[in-house]
Parts: C-alpha cells; structure tokens; sequence
C-alpha cells in the first residue's frame, strides 16, 4: 500500500495549495491513505471550524495531525473532541482533549495505525518522553495493525533521527515536522522503517517558513515583538509518499512530492 504525507499547511496560501494540489498528487501517486499535518492551517497558527471542514469535506484526506500550535484557536479543544480525524500529539499528559492515536481504514481497506507525538528539544510546552510515549502506543496496537505511521512533529533533526532508529522494525514510517523545510535524508533504515527528518510545508516558501519576511526579520534584528503574517504569494505542497508491504509492515521505499504554483 502507499501513504502520502503531507507536511505543514501554512495559511490561507497553503490550503489554496493543497485544494489544487492533492488530487493530481494521490492520482500519481496512487496513495490508499493521506494523512495531512494542520497545525498551521488557519491563519498560521492553529485549526477553526471552517478551516476542519474545508480540509476534511472538499479534500479526501483521512486523518489530520498536528503539533504545538494545535492549541492556539480556543474552539480546538471542541473541536478535536467531537472529530477524531484530528489528531494531537499523543504525549500530552492524561486528560488533555483529544487523542493522538488513531486507526484509519485505507481505500484497499487495510487498516494503518497513525501516531501523533511531539519532540522535547527546543519545544514549548516540553511533554512526557516521546520515546516512551510511542513504545507504549506500539506495545498496546491491534494485533490486526501492521502498518504504522509515525508523524514526529519536533525542532532538533537529532531528535527526529533518533526517533527513527528507536522505531526502526516497529512501525512502517517515521516522518518529521515542524521546521517547514524539507530534508533530503529520506530512506529505508535496515529493519523496514522508512524516515525522512522533515517534510516541509504546504505553504509560501517566499517567506521565512511560511511568513511574511518583514515581520520575521523585525523581530530577529530589532529584538522586539512583532505579529506574524502569513505569507499570500505562489505555494508549494511538499510531502512523501511511502510504499509499505501491508502484510508486513515493513517499507519498501520512501520518495519525496512537490507541486509548486506558479511565480
């Protein structure tokens, strides 16, 4: 089977993006799963109403992760109550609305378990042990899941490398979020776990990761607080596509996407 993953949606500009984008990327991919991070989706920082619907009922995307900003429009803690689609980092302490865990049924109709989890190096807030966090999920899975996506939302590239040699023969894919820029470190690791350190963003990369660059550089050289704008010019949809061994559970490979609007 193949999942496509896509990374940050940034904004306005990310979600015009991946509308345009996504249907011509599972054609060619031919992806049985998608799996989308939204953490930035709404104006970038975030999910509201509106913006859940858009991506879950005008775009077949199965489930929805997230990461550290999932909490910054108030109406998430309702929201990701009453739609299990959306997931947030599964570490979190006991009690926080929401799960990030789930199991979701592919078009080929295997069923793919998608964990959610956050780094702790250079992260706000700093949660319970992500490594820890994911032994627990994967010790307590269905026996009837053998693949599972891992979507390591987390700062330090050491970190997100770690992840995945801890993980590697344990889950079909390790992939890495946040920083909004693609590496070009993806590959199998020896025991069948498919890693990359980060995938990028559905978003304006004429910007600083997504943000108007005015802003950004105020804030950096004048050393002052400075609202960020979401950048509004062309877009790019950046993800992977993995080919799993559904029987297995194992990767057979993991390449990179990109769509890119035009200048």
């Amino acid at each position: 089977m193949k999942i496509l993953f896509i990374g940050d949606v940034v904004g306005k500009s990310g979600r015009r993006a991946l509308r345009r984008f996504l249907p011509e990327l599972q054609d060619e991919t031919e992806a049985d799963l998608t799996v989308v991070n939204a953490e930035n989706a709404a104006g970038g920082f975030g999910v509201t109403a509106g913006v859940l619907e858009e991506l879950l009922e005008q775009s077949e995307i199965d489930v929805l992760t997230s990461g550290n900003h999932i909490w910054d429009k108030r109406e998430a803690f309702d929201l990701i109550e009453d739609e299990p689609r959306l997931l947030r980092p599964h570490n979190y302490p006991e009690g926080t609305p929401g799960s990030g865990w789930t199991v979701a049924t592919a078009t080929n109709g295997v069923r793919a378990g998608v964990l959610n989890i956050m780094g702790t190096v250079f992260m706000h807030p700093t949660l319970d042990c992500p490594f820890l966090c994911a032994n627990h999920v994967i010790e307590k899975k269905p026996s009837d899941v053998q693949v599972v996506l891992v979507d390591f939302h987390a700062e330090a590239t050491s970190e997100k490398v770690a992840m995945g040699w801890y993980l590697d023969g344990r889950v079909s894919a390790v992939v890495g979020t946040h920083t909004h820029v693609p590496t070009a470190d993806e590959r199998v690791l020896p025991e069948g776990t498919a890693h990359i350190s980060d995938v990028g963003m559905a978003g304006c990369y004429n910007s600083v990761i997504g943000m108007e660059t005015a802003g950004v550089l105020k804030r950096f050289v004048e050393r002052v607080p400075e609202r960020f704008e979401v950048a509004s010019g062309p877009a790019s949809v950046c993800g992977v596509v993995i080919d799993i061994d559904e029987t297995t559970g194992k990767s057979r490979s993991i390449a990179r996407v990109r769509a890119n609007e035009k200048e």
